[in-house]
């Protein structure tokens, strides 16, 4: 069984990886041409709204890491195959 810290640590990285796939959803580009502003910056981010999704995505994913890890036995070694079942 894994410590608390591990555990947040395991979370920490999913929900890191989903936000990266997470950030790209409904970017739209600024209509404005103004100067100094990047044309290909969004015009709307949705940055709250994308957290709020990367943490319900992180949270169902770490759900099935930890009903895995705790009531089945698994681990992040024998997932990856590096380790083997005794």
């Amino acid at each position: 069984m894994t410590g608390i810290a591990s555990q947040f640590f395991i979370f920490l990285i999913i929900w890191w990886l989903a936000l990266f796939a997470v950030l790209p959803w409904g970017v739209r580009r600024q209509e404005s041409d103004e100067v100094g502003h990047d044309p290909g910056a969004p015009a709307n981010p949705m940055l709250l709204k994308k957290a709020a999704i990367t943490t319900v995505i992180a949270v169902v994913i770490w759900g099935a890491y930890f009903i895995a890890s705790h009531y089945f036995g698994l681990s992040i070694l024998e997932l990856t195959g590096v380790a083997r079942p005794a």
